[in-house]
C-alpha cells in the first residue's frame, strides 16, 4: 500500500512542478519583458495566496509522501539502500520547496521585489523547480524500480 501512496504522491508533485514550470520558463532569455514578469507574478499570486485549498493539498501530499517513505524504509526487509535513496530524492525537493521556493514565490506574487529583483526571483524559482523536478523524476524511477523487483 505504501508503494502506491509513494508513486501517487510523486506523480502528483511532478504534475504540480510541471504546471509551475510552464510559467517559470517565461523567465528565460536575456531580458524578459515587463509583461512576461507580470504574467509570472500573477501566476504565483494566484497559486500562493488566492488558491488556499490547493496549497494545503500540495502540502498534505508532500507530508504524506514523506511519512509513507519513512514508513516504507523502516518496515522494509530488502532493498533498503534504494528505498533510502528514493526517500532522499523526495525529501530534498520538498525541503527546498518549503524553505526557499515557496517564500520566493510568495514574495514574487505579492510584488515585494521590483525591477531586476523580480527577474532574479523568477529565475531562482525556475532553477529550483528544475532541480525539484529532476529529483522527483529520480524518486519515481527508484520507486518504479522497487515495484518491478520481486
Amino acid at each position: 500500500m505504501s508503494s502506491l501512496v509513494l508513486v501517487a504522491g510523486g506523480g502528483f508533485l511532478a504534475a504540480v512542478l510541471w504546471f509551475d514550470l510552464m510559467f517559470d520558463v517565461q523567465a528565460l532569455g536575456s531580458a524578459p519583458s515587463a509583461e512576461t514578469i507580470a504574467s509570472i507574478m500573477a501566476y504565483y499570486r494566484r497559486v500562493t495566496t488566492e488558491a488556499a485549498p490547493m496549497g494545503h493539498l500540495v502540502a498534505a501530499v508532500m507530508a504524506t509522501t514523506l511519512v509513507a517513505g519513512v514508513h516504507d524504509l523502516t518496515r522494509a526487509e530488502r532493498q533498503r539502500p534504494l528505498r533510502a535513496m528514493a526517500l532522499l530524492l523526495a525529501a530534498a525537493p520538498i525541503a527546498l520547496a518549503l524553505l526557499r521556493v515557496l517564500p520566493n514565490a510568495v514574495a514574487l506574487g505579492r510584488e515585494a521585489a521590483v525591477g531586476p529583483e523580480q527577474i532574479a526571483l523568477a529565475r531562482s524559482i525556475l532553477r529550483d523547480h528544475v532541480l525539484c523536478l529532476a529529483c522527483i523524476i529520480g524518486f519515481l524511477g527508484a520507486r518504479f524500480g522497487l515495484a518491478m523487483r520481486p
